[in-house]
């Protein structure tokens, strides 16, 4: 049983508060690249199916990667495969500053630059995420994981917001920022102690990538937990589709772009620090369960509004359920995936959950281009509640999953 308060206590590690550090900054680089490059895009082109395409883009190669960077992650020290992603995306980002300085005139070219970034932060997302529950204490991992979440949804408030601002003033602002912002992130990484798990050495086979994979469809609570959210984010996701909301619908332009895309992490943060204090204890299923129907409603509410204050008003609350979904997930896997199997079974959930976004902006491109911006979200967030009732029938066990944290697991 987690205690009340223990995400606040797991502050007192210095590993865990490099670590919170290093992800906020490569948060916040990330979504002002999000910001920067959708907004160029959507400048260029006024195409909603482009949009979708640059979606594509980077889930591509979040699929590619996915399950030899959850090996590498369990074979080799993940502090250094962490540290050498961010030195990538560092040199990236100065690619893309001396890009912006010249100017931007290729979608191509920017289509290829969503790619390497969308590879260096798969490489490093299975290591960074196997790392957490070795820093702290097993009956702190509930909030230590709700904090964790919380403080990157700060990066997604901020980084879009920041990236608006500065890009009023030229794109070679923003690339400038989302530089020193990886710098700072590559400095704390060398910091960072070499952490302990079992790694075994030895060549890559089939068998040992895709040992993840096996590990999850024995466990239905797992598979049910990473599998739901799939759905939900393919058909609940809008984010790919705020910039024609912010230019054809609600008419902000970019800065308020920005604040869209904050909005989410605005509720996320807020759930994410009172469940830090108060985490999920009890009927842990059916609250997974009942929030991502409720991310569904409000994403419905979203699409079906025509002004800024209530657009905002439901964005943050499918961000704050979607942040109570994130937390019971991260724990329910945590909990149950011993720690030489934890970076191939995040690893998976990677290209279910983190990747299925890009995914999800495809098929809210595609969609969008049919029938509209304003339907196409409507009905994907109907898609999410249906999957919702369909998982309650469909897996059981997740469904009366009642203790968040499993003391035998399996």
């Amino acid at each position: 049983m987690a205690a009340s308060g223990s995400g606040w206590r797991a502050l007192r590690h210095r590993e865990f508060r490099l670590l919170c550090g290093l992800r906020l900054c490569t948060g916040l680089a990330a979504q002002m690249q999000v910001i920067a490059l959708g907004w160029i895009v959507w400048f260029l082109t006024r195409d909603a199916l482009m949009l979708g395409l640059s979606g594509l883009a980077a889930f591509l190669p979040a699929l590619l990667l996915a399950l030899p960077a959850g090996h590498l992650a369990d074979r080799h020290d993940r502090r250094a495969v962490v540290l050498i992603a961010g030195i990538a995306l560092a040199a990236g980002a100065v690619g893309m500053f001396a890009w912006s300085l010249a100017g931007f005139a290729s979608v191509p070219l920017l289509f290829a630059a969503i790619a390497g970034f969308a590879s260096a932060h798969a490489l490093a997302d299975p290591s960074y995420s196997a790392m957490v529950p070795n820093l702290v204490p097993r009956d702190e991992l509930a909030g230590s994981l709700a904090l964790a979440t919380a403080l990157n949804q700060g990066a997604v408030i901020g980084g879009p917001a920041l990236g608006g601002l500065l890009f009023v003033f030229g794109p070679e602002f923003v690339f400038a920022a989302i530089l020193a912002l990886l710098l700072v992130a590559a400095v704390l990484a060398a910091l960072l102690r070499p952490q302990p798990h079992p790694v075994v050495h030895g060549t890559m086979r089939a068998a040992d990538v895709l040992g993840g994979l096996r590990f999850i469809r024995a466990r239905p609570v797992v598979l049910g937990a990473i599998s739901l959210d799939l759905f939900a984010v393919l058909l609940g996701g809008a984010t790919a589709l705020l910039p024609i909301f912010a230019d054809e619908i609600l008419h902000v332009g970019p800065v308020g772009l920005g604040v869209l895309r904050a909005a989410p992490a605005v509720g996320a943060a807020a759930m994410g620090a009172f469940l830090a204090h108060r985490p999920v204890d009890r009927h842990a299923g059916r609250v997974l369960l009942g929030t991502v129907a409720a991310f569904g409603l409000f994403t419905i509410g979203f699409g079906l509004s025509t002004v800024l204050w209530l657009s905002l008003l439901c964005l943050c609350g499918l961000g704050a359920a979607d942040m109570i979904s994130m937390a019971i997930r991260s724990v329910l896997i945590a909990s149950d995936t011993p720690d030489a199997m934890r970076g191939r079974v995040l690893a998976v959930e990677s290209v279910f959950i983190g990747a299925s976004n890009e995914l999800g902006e495809f098929e809210s491109g595609v969609l969008a281009a049919l029938v509209g911006a304003a339907p196409a979200v409507v009905l994907g967030g109907l898609g999410t509640v249906l999957v919702a009732a369909v998982f309650w029938r469909a897996f059981p066990a997740l469904r009366d999953r009642d203790r968040l944290v499993d003391t035998t697991p399996g």
